[in-house]
């Protein structure tokens, strides 16, 4: 990822209704969800809503498919995993370590990896 579409996704996420939007397909994982469960979970209207995801598309951070009528979003695991190398590639000059613990901080947060089905390794 270069800085310009770091900055992109940045930019697609510094918006609160993106930033929640973001954070609940987080927590759906690969299955995603229906535009209409996101805007009925945020409480968004879908006109609005779909503005909004089609930003986090645009950026990288947010797949769309259609099944059937309706269409599904999930994070896009590679794009997200690239923006946050991008943010801690050069962490500390050249000493990893340090910022291990905020790694280990997310670990029992965080999915297990092997659970994710549309994980990329």
């Amino acid at each position: 990822m270069d800085i310009l579409d770091a900055a992109k996704a940045l930019s697609a996420i510094s918006q609160e209704s993106r930033l929640k939007a973001f954070r609940l397909l987080v927590r759906s994982g690969a299955e995603g969800l229906a535009a209409g469960r996101i805007a009925q979970a945020l409480e968004i209207p879908h006109n609005t809503l779909s503005t909004h995801l089609s930003t986090l598309v645009n950026a990288g951070l947010v797949n769309s498919r259609r099944e059937s009528r309706s269409i599904i979003y999930s994070i896009d695991f590679e794009g997200t995993r690239a923006l946050f190398t991008f943010l801690m590639e050069e962490c500390c000059e050249g000493n990893p370590r340090v910022c291990l613990p905020v790694l280990e901080s997310l670990l029992p947060r965080c999915c297990d990896s092997t659970k994710i089905s549309g994980a990329k390794s």
